[in-house]
């Protein structure tokens, strides 16, 4: 498992990599893990994914 400060990298990396396109990469990286049985790697992609919201903050109107 990751730790925080892992997750917070990543997250940080593939927004500065893919911009608004990064947490749908995230989410589709989770299904894929997912589809492979690969469950605690696609928990880590779903934290990533999480991280990344957090750190673009809410969306306004």
């Amino acid at each position: 498992m990751m730790s925080e400060t892992q997750v917070h990298t990543i997250a940080r990396q593939m927004l500065d990599r893919h911009g608004g396109a990064a947490i749908a990469h995230a989410a589709q990286n989770a299904l894929t893990c997912e589809r492979k049985g690969q469950v605690e790697e696609a928990n880590e992609w779903r934290h990533v994914k999480d991280a990344m919201k957090i750190m673009q903050g809410p969306h306004q109107s």
